[in-house]
């Protein structure tokens, strides 16, 4: 029985001295932001889309 007792001191004596280890502070980079540019497609905008649309709609309106 005593055998475990100083088994169990020296254990918790060496856990408590490895606690307070001095270690690095581990700093940690921001991520790179990478800006990319898109290319303007060849596609007509939605804004050419819905003004043809509007004309047409009003054109065939006024037509009846």
């Amino acid at each position: 029985m005593k055998k475990i007792a100083v088994g169990v001191t020296f254990l918790i004596a060496a856990s408590a001295a490895n606690a307070g280890a001095l270690n690095d502070p581990i700093v940690e980079t921001p991520p790179a932001v990478i800006v990319q540019e898109t290319a303007d497609s060849s596609a007509p905008s939605a804004s050419l889309i819905m003004a043809l649309s509007v004309i047409t709609v009003f054109g065939a309106a006024l037509s009846h």
